[in-house]
């Protein structure tokens, strides 16, 4: 079993807690209360020993930090993403989208060479890690409503006005 490291802090979409592997960032959940965080976690790496605190989860915080303040993240902070080819392809896009553009789940289905996966796109969208840095919250349904969001619409839609789209 290896480490992963993580942490919390008190943001504007609530709680945030990254966790860091010896290969890199891993995961940005958002919630309420670090005990169903640390717990969501748990079920997504059950192979890892999660340990609190360190200088990479500190570092990492800060950079999550400076995102959520309106700093768009050009160099992309090593990732270990742990998800099938299609859903890392699909995450690698979204991370193209610019802070304050959305696209569909069709749009991104065609920009991954799948223009008939947009429910697949939909559901990798879902199981991203990384909230804010993949920023999954770029995707609208097609009529431009906000659809679904794992951390909560409410969120995604304060995510959407900070990065200037009107919803």
């Amino acid at each position: 079993m290896s480490v992963m490291n993580y942490g919390f802090a008190e943001t504007s979409l609530g709680l945030l807690l990254a966790a860091v592997s010896d290969k890199g960032l891993c995961a940005v959940f958002l919630g309420d209360a670090e005990g169903p965080l640390l717990a969501a976690l748990r079920t997504r790496f059950p192979r890892e020993a999660p340990v609190q605190g360190g200088i990479a989860v500190r570092q990492m915080l800060e950079v999550l930090g400076d995102i959520l303040g309106g700093r768009e993240c050009r160099d992309v902070p090593p990732l270990d993403e742990r998800g099938t080819p299609f859903q890392r392809r699909v995450w690698a896009e979204l991370r193209q989208i610019p802070r304050g553009v959305t696209i569909s789940y069709g749009e991104l289905a065609v920009r991954v060479g799948r223009p008939k996966a947009a429910r697949a796109v939909a559901g990798a969208c879902a199981r991203n890690p990384l909230a804010i840095v993949t920023p999954c919250h770029r995707v609208v349904g097609k009529d431009g409503r906000l659809g679904g969001y794992h951390w909560g619409v409410g969120r995604k839609r304060r995510l959407l006005k900070q990065e200037g789209v009107v919803c």
